[in-house]
């Protein structure tokens, strides 16, 4: 079958900003390096500017445009709702159109709070009962090098996970002077560094490991209470003065959980790490070896084999650029890298292919609960001098397939 033959998908996305480029990028590219069971339709792009969101949809690759979301949803030419919006709607948004028999991709953390991902969850139950497809874009799960870590664990190659190290470090407000944004608003964003990039981490100690966090301890830190504020959020002006305004969300996470086979995990999250601009990561202690990531350096895996003789052991360099790496035959030569942007492909590419065979997807709508209920608890436990909290154990096992 040709590709112009194959069954229509389309696609609207409500949200435009740096996640909606990065998804319409994916959108775009997927079907033109991939051979995908849909044909890709960027149907419509929604945002409440009307002339923003024109520009944007001509600039990012859309057929139309929305101001309202609900119109979007209601549209008969969209299969597939991708939210990109803060987490303060993501709620509404995805159960609405789930209601209305689409398929959705949902931006992480799925929601601002442990409640509104629970229901969001049962909403995705139900629907995936009714053969829709319900996603939450972990999208760091689909570096190649991740993928390959993944698989490395479950083929017991480490053996037993004895410790994880998780971190993810940023420096885009170490300056007391950067400016406000929405996500130093706890009414849009839910929490801080916590939600914003301590979500990506605790969900790629999951899926390597295949185990889960069963309880936490943790403490949240913000280190800069008030901040410039830019025109483009004048909204969140408060008691500070008119051009100054209040951060609502922490700064920093750091916290210990234990994992289900008995391993310590240890998690730090902040964007005040100088010098550290999309440090993601992650190293993980076995029995018999270990493995290392980090997402700066993305293309590679590091991998010590304990069995090997001390006088010549010591960890060996994986270039995960071969074609037969998850994803990477795709794309180029064997040894030409892929960057940021190819994790958010790999992530249409599984989430289309899901959608043709009916098929549910990971992460599903169950892990991104399972991941808000490890957030919840961090801040649980900071909120009471650091207690240990008990997070209560997924619905669903996590799937054996590194893809999923």
């Amino acid at each position: 079958m040709s590709r112009t033959d194959r069954p229509r998908l389309g696609v609207g996305m409500v949200g435009y900003a740096f996640m909606g480029a990065a998804h319409s990028q994916a959108w775009r590219t997927a079907p033109r390096f991939f051979d995908l069971p849909r044909t890709i339709d960027m149907a419509a792009l929604c945002g409440r500017d009307g002339a923003a969101v024109a520009a944007a949809a001509e600039r990012l690759g859309w057929a139309s445009t929305e101001t309202d979301w609900r119109a979007l949803v209601e549209r008969d030419d969209v299969d597939l709702v991708d939210v990109c919006t803060p987490g303060d709607t993501h709620e509404e948004i995805a159960v609405a159109a789930l209601a209305a028999g689409k398929h959705v991709l949902c931006e992480k953390p799925l929601a601002n709070t442990l409640a509104e991902a629970e229901r969001m969850a049962e909403a995705a139950r139900a629907a995936e009962a009714r053969g829709q497809v319900a996603m939450v874009g972990f999208t760091y799960r689909r570096v190649p090098a991740v993928q390959l870590a993944r698989q490395i664990v479950e083929e017991g190659r480490i053996g037993r996970v004895r410790h994880v190290r998780a971190q993810y470090l940023q420096d885009w407000i170490a300056d007391p002077e950067a400016p406000l944004s929405w996500r130093l608003d706890r009414e849009k964003a839910g929490s801080g560094a916590l939600g914003d990039i301590g979500a990506h981490v605790v969900d790629l100690a999951q899926f390597v490991t295949g185990e889960w966090l069963t309880g936490v301890s943790g403490l949240l830190e913000t280190f800069v209470h008030e901040r410039p504020v830019a025109e483009a959020h004048a909204g969140l002006r408060g008691s500070a003065g008119a051009d100054r305004g209040p951060v609502t969300v922490d700064d920093a996470a750091v916290f210990y959980g234990r994992l289900t086979g008995g391993g310590l995990a240890t998690f730090e999250a902040t964007r005040f790490a100088w010098g550290r601009k999309n440090a993601i990561r992650l190293e993980i202690n076995g029995e018999a070896g270990s493995l290392a990531f980090d997402f700066e350096d993305m293309n590679v895996l590091h991998l010590f084999d304990a069995s090997e003789p001390a006088r010549t052991a010591g960890f060996r360099r994986i270039v995960v650029t071969e074609a037969d790496h998850p994803f990477v035959g795709a794309w180029w030569p064997a040894g030409h890298g892929l960057g940021y942007e190819h994790g958010f492909t790999h992530q249409v590419v599984d989430l289309v292919e899901a959608v043709a065979a009916g098929a549910a997807v990971r992460p599903t709508f169950d892990d991104g609960l399972q991941v808000q209920r490890v957030l919840d608890a961090v801040e649980r436990s900071s909120l009471a001098d650091n207690v240990w909290v008990p997070v209560p154990g997924p619905r669903r096992a996590q799937p054996a397939a590194a893809r999923e």
